[in-house]
C-alpha cells in the first residue's frame, strides 16, 4: 500500500531548475507554492482573532461585548443542551435567521468549531439571570 508523504521546505529565493530537478529526480512531485508579503497596516485595522461574541470598540480599541453574536452563542448554548445532533443545531440556527461571522449559514462544522468559544464562555452564561430566566420558558422543540 502507497502512501503519500509530504514535506514543506522553507526557502529564501524563487526555486531554480536545478533546484527542481534534483528534487523530481528524488521522486518529489511539485504541489503547491505559497505565497507571502509583509504589508503596512494600520492600529483601526481589525484583528483577525477576535473572540466570537467581542468586538473591538473604535474609540478606546478594547474589546467588548458584541451584542448580536452574544445572542448567537446564547442561542447555540440553548440546543446544545437540547443536545441536538450539529446538523440540527446548524438547521435551527439558520431557520431563526442567524448567520456566521462572515454572513454565511451555520453548517455542522461550523457549529463545531463554536465549541471551544462556548465552552469558554460557558460558566459566564450559565451565572447570568438572562440565562435562569429562559431556562425558566418552556423549551421549543
Amino acid at each position: 500500500m502507497k502512501k503519500t508523504e509530504r514535506v514543506r521546505q522553507l526557502v529564501s529565493g524563487p526555486p531554480t531548475d536545478a533546484d527542481l530537478k534534483q528534487q523530481t529526480e528524488k521522486g518529489w512531485r511539485l504541489v503547491a507554492i505559497e505565497w507571502e508579503r509583509e504589508v503596512e497596516t494600520s492600529d483601526s485595522q481589525l484583528p483577525g482573532n477576535v473572540p466570537f461574541g467581542l468586538r473591538i470598540e473604535p474609540e478606546t480599541q478594547r474589546l467588548e461585548e458584541n451584542p448580536e453574536e452574544r445572542e448567537i452563542l446564547v442561542q447555540l448554548m440553548e440546543l446544545l443542551v437540547q443536545e441536538g445532533s450539529y446538523a440540527r443545531i446548524a438547521e435551527e440556527i439558520n431557520r431563526r435567521g442567524y448567520r456566521t461571522r462572515q454572513g454565511a449559514p451555520w453548517s455542522p462544522i461550523s457549529v463545531f468549531e463554536m465549541l471551544p468559544r462556548i465552552i469558554e464562555v460557558g460558566p459566564h452564561l450559565f451565572r447570568s439571570a438572562e440565562w435562569k430566566k429562559r431556562r425558566q420558558q418552556p423549551v421549543a422543540r
